[in-house]
């Protein structure tokens, strides 16, 4: 009986372990520093991968690293292809390294890079690289598609719109000063003066009133900034930090007619204080991606860029979003037309092939062309690396 007991356990055992190992995910995501439900870059980027995953019946799965960092990106990278992952969905700058190495190193996985580009340095200071090789931001292999978006024209519809509403104290928060985040500040900032110059009026956009807040987690601390801002007269702020964007929406909702431009998607289902948002068409880009793949249309070995003319950024216009009253629908389409077809060139950081520090010229020479004398507190706030 005793015999008879063991065998049965064992056999249970096997069929357990047959079954933990033939448990496999396709389609992996793993998260940034952010978190899968941060109602912005992570959620919106699985949200893609969970639509088509259903859509076509496959199987997926996410990880969060342990840490950020190169090390551990490349190890969660890694769980997930011993777990069956035949596609590596990465959102964020922060794995760009990473991205590097493993695509050389699992040529039969697909890689998407959002936000980012494959490259071997990891201090921008010395160029020291983490294998040892001479710099390279050139390759990208067959199995590695690497998309951008112009951010800085959905913050300059965002800041627009801001002003043409009415609202002429403006403010920014970034998570982290990475490139997409700085594009979001300087669209933003572009956009609020070609608006102030359309209409004649004067904005306010003072130094103290931009800043970086080295994470995209919500925090008392920023709720306090936040509320600080506005209690010294702010009227909106865009907050282009993730989660952190949530503790901003609280401090709105504490106090009278103080407004928040969301950030990525649309964010106007987590307050009413959200006035619009300057979102990128993330999951649709996911979607899209995962759909060449999988259909075997997939071309790889590039870096595209999505704005205006691909409909990768704008506001929101359902109407549930729309909170404007005095900015039209109308008058979103006439600019978006205008970014469309090339009259408006919106600014953004100039970053060398080799990495030099990213700058603000081309800001200035915007706001100098449109008759304002640039700040120059706030275009070292912008890139605090040269400032």
């Amino acid at each position: 009986m005793k015999k008879l007991l063991v065998l049965f356990v064992l056999a249970i055992a096997i069929f357990v372990v047959a079954g933990c190992q033939s448990k496999t995910y396709r389609i992996a995501m793993i998260t940034d520093s952010g978190t899968i439900d941060d109602k912005s870059f992570n959620q919106s980027t699985w949200e893609g991968i969970k639509e088509f995953a259903s859509d076509n019946d496959i199987s997926r799965k996410y990880y969060k690293p342990s840490d950020i960092g190169f090390d551990q990106y490349v190890a969660s990278i890694e769980l997930a292809i011993k777990n069956g992952a035949e596609v590596v969905v990465t959102p964020g700058y922060f794995f760009e390294n990473s991205i590097y190495k493993v695509q050389k190193d699992y040529p039969d996985v697909k890689f998407i890079l959002i936000d980012g580009a494959p490259h071997n340095v990891i201090d921008f200071d010395t160029f020291e690289t983490f294998d040892g090789e001479a710099p390279d931001f050139d390759t990208i292999t067959d199995n590695t598609l690497s998309i951008f978006f112009q951010e800085e024209q959905s913050g300059f519809l965002a800041g627009y719109s801001v002003v043409h509403e009415g609202l002429r104290n403006l403010g920014f928060v970034g998570g982290i000063a990475v490139p997409a985040v700085q594009r979001f500040g300087i669209g933003w900032i572009a956009g609020a003066y070609y608006a102030a110059e359309e209409l004649d009026v004067t904005v306010t956009f003072d130094a103290t009133h931009y800043a970086y807040l080295n994470s995209f987690e919500s925090s008392p601390a920023t709720n306090s900034l936040a509320t600080t801002w506005y209690n010294s007269g702010v009227d909106v702020i865009h907050a282009a930090a993730g989660g952190a964007g949530n503790s901003v929406m609280t401090a709105a909702a504490t106090l009278t007619n103080k407004w928040v431009v969301g950030v990525d998607v649309d964010q106007s289902a987590q307050s009413p204080r959200v006035l619009t948002s300057a979102y990128k068409a993330l999951a649709l880009s996911v979607y899209e991606a995962l759909e060449s793949i999988f259909n075997d249309t997939f071309e790889g070995g590039q870096s595209i860029t999505l704005g205006a003319i691909e409909d990768g950024i704008g506001l929101p216009l359902d109407d549930n979003a729309w909170r404007f009253t005095t900015f039209t629908k109308a008058q979103y389409d006439a600019i978006y037309a205008l970014l469309v077809n090339g009259t408006i060139e919106v600014p953004s950081i100039v970053e060398s092939q080799l990495g030099d520090d990213l700058t603000q010229l081309t800001l200035e020479d915007f706001l100098t062309e449109l008759g304002f004398t640039p700040n120059a507190a706030l275009m070292a706030k912008i890139n605090p690396e040269t400032s």
